[in-house]
């Protein structure tokens, strides 16, 4: 039997009582932690931890010791004037706060092992630096509904996952399988590794929508709202699917392409 000693008991109350004491909301509702200290407490518990803003100029022993914890949880992090940081809270935040996720994030490999361990065809949605939380939020909630096994965001450049986004998903981003990753090249070229098609929504493309075979596993990616997908990812789809545009504007909302080409998927896997 191994028996805590009191003094360790203590020491974990105290971490404990030290990050509550720093957590706060921010305008939107979002919690978030700050200082030093309680970030690091943070970090190396099973805090869904969102992004790190870090005041520029920080140093010193404790700040390497955050940095280390930071990189180990490949959690992402910016550096910021402290005015940032007032505006995020009134509180002591020490040069750093964090922002905590209500989404649980999984590992992107693990999901799609699971799913090919099962003989499930996957269907997963990659959404390339979505910016906007309504258009996140409506996707998520159109991919719950039309049977997505998992969305893949990027974990710099994408709108956060806050409050208001899953509220704008009617609660879907609490039930949807998300993986957050860092290079979002590496996960189109694992995608292709375990059999699936990447096919890329763009109005760039020379196929219908229509007319891709949808029944197979598919990777499908939808691009952000203002310069669509990137170029590295396009290079690397099997096929370019396009919807059809019959009035003068050219192009659609990035949440109802997404719903069309969801509900193809679904049409066709009946």
């Amino acid at each position: 039997m191994i028996i805590k000693s009191s003094k360790n008991k203590q020491s974990t109350r105290d971490n404990a009582d030290k990050l509550s004491q720093r957590e706060r909301r921010s305008s939107s509702g979002q919690q978030m932690v700050c200082g030093m200290h309680p970030v690091i407490e943070a970090l190396r518990s099973d805090s869904q931890i969102d992004k790190i803003f870090v005041q520029t100029g920080l140093d010193g022993a404790l700040f390497q010791e955050l940095r280390t914890a930071m990189r180990e949880r490949g959690v992402p992090f910016q550096m910021v004037p402290v005015e940032k940081l007032n505006r995020l809270t009134s509180g002591n935040h020490q040069g750093v706060v964090a922002t905590i996720s209500p989404v649980r994030y999984h590992d992107y490999v693990d999901v799609v092992q699971s799913l090919v361990d099962k003989d499930v065809i996957p269907f997963i949605l990659l959404l390339d630096h979505i910016t906007d939380v309504r258009n996140m939020g409506a996707i998520v909630r159109t991919a719950e509904c039309a049977g997505v096994h998992a969305v893949v965001i990027p974990d710099h450049g994408s709108a956060q996952l806050n409050e208001d986004a899953i509220k704008a998903s009617s609660g879907a981003l609490l039930r949807m399988t998300i993986c957050r990753e860092s290079n979002l090249k590496t996960v189109v070229n694992l995608a292709r590794q375990y059999g699936l098609q990447v096919c890329a929504a763009t109005e760039k493309g020379a196929t219908s929508y229509l007319q891709v075979d949808f029944t197979k596993p598919t990777l499908l990616i939808m691009g952000s709202e203002d310069t669509g997908i990137s170029s590295d990812l396009l290079r690397l789809a099997d096929v370019r699917a396009a919807l059809p545009i019959l009035g003068d504007i050219q192009s659609l909302n990035v949440s109802v392409a997404a719903g069309v080409f969801m509900y193809e998927v679904l049409r066709q896997r009946g």
